[in-house]
């Protein structure tokens, strides 16, 4: 276990002041999306996104099937988005939980085909409801009067178009709070370029860096070149993590790395890129929650049929100390008392 004393040191710098380094007042704090509404932006993008549904290069798969006429490949998705449930979620980062929930949605499928999945049940199957745009933008005003934080799209890498189909309506019911992007950085250059100036906060997955082992794992060979390519250009769009008053986030991009058995090398190499490549002041939440799941057995993939070790996980805790990066630990709720209101 990590203790207190040695995450502290990592992340005081930042956030242990009166007033954090990278702060915003949320009094004067307004979602990206707001100003593409006025101007009429929004809805140009959600009809563009449209357009990319008819030939489907909504990710890096290239299916090319006509999902505007229901047709599906990979991600089992046509026309509209199937959302496996919605909730204020209190299991994400204290910076987006805060204290009354991220409003999370939850959409079926994904691109990714993960061997280790632990919502094997979701990513994997048709699980839960057909969200027609009426029907998704509802979901985020409920999220929204139960008092979340936010609204946390939680594998949207094949469901861009539905999402930027449903904002607007949202919008002009009043949804007024950022917009979270949960992915698992398999995602197109092009959508995330519909959702430049959307999207407030960017949380991608950086898996693995090795082609070999995300061919193996991931059943995505090229997911090392996408992931780096998406991630400096979510960069690009909101920059560096910034909080609130309270230490909630409202800007910017929050890296997500889940230690996996004998990894270490394909770890350090992802907190270097991050650390040289996207920010020195990239926040990485180093997650130790891997245990066998999915279609892993003894006897299939028994190569991650076990849970990390102690010193795997300190092993990436080191990398990332070593690039300078500041990280978020979970596990340690007194660690980091600033991120959560009294």
């Amino acid at each position: 276990m990590i203790g207190e004393s040695e995450f502290i040191p990592i992340l005081k710098t930042t956030m242990s002041a009166a007033a954090p380094t990278f702060q915003i007042n949320s009094e004067d704090f307004e979602p990206a999306y707001m100003k593409l509404f006025r101007t009429g932006e929004l809805y140009h993008r959600s009809r563009e996104g449209l357009k990319h549904l008819k030939s489907c290069k909504v990710c890096p798969r290239d299916c090319e099937v006509d999902r505007l006429n229901d047709e599906w490949a990979l991600c089992k998705t046509g026309r509209y988005a199937w959302v496996s449930s919605h909730f204020p979620h209190f299991g994400e980062e204290d910076c987006l939980r805060g204290w009354n929930g991220s409003g999370t949605i939850f959409f079926s499928m994904c691109n990714l085909k993960c061997v280790f999945c632990q919502n094997y049940d979701i990513s994997q199957h048709r699980d839960g409801v057909e969200a027609r745009p009426e029907t998704l933008a509802q979901m985020m005003l409920e999220l929204q009067e139960r008092g979340c934080h936010n609204i946390n799209f939680v594998t949207p890498e094949h469901v861009v178009p539905q999402i930027l189909e449903a904002l607007p309506l949202a919008v002009q019911m009043g949804l007024r709070l950022p917009l979270v992007y949960n992915t698992g950085a398999y995602d197109s250059l092009e959508s995330l370029r519909l959702m430049d100036g959307v999207v407030d906060i960017y949380m991608p997955d950086f898996k693995y860096w090795d082609e070999g082992l995300s061919a193996e794992y991931l059943k995505a060979k090229k997911y090392p070149q996408a992931a780096r390519a998406v991630i400096r250009e979510m960069q690009r769009q909101v920059g560096d993590l910034v909080f609130d008053e309270n230490g909630l986030a409202k800007r910017g991009v929050l890296v997500r790395h889940l230690v996996m058995p004998d990894n270490a090398e394909d770890s350090r190499r992802i907190m270097r890129f991050l650390a040289q490549e996207v920010s020195p002041h990239t926040y990485i939440n180093i997650m130790d929650q891997y245990r066998p799941a999915g279609k892993v057995t003894p006897n299939r993939y028994h190569g991650i049929n076990r849970r990390t070790t102690e010193t795997e996980q300190q092993e990436t805790v080191r990398a990332a100390r070593e690039e300078g990066l500041y990280r978020f630990d979970t596990r340690n709720p007194t660690a980091h008392r600033a991120l959560v209101r009294p």
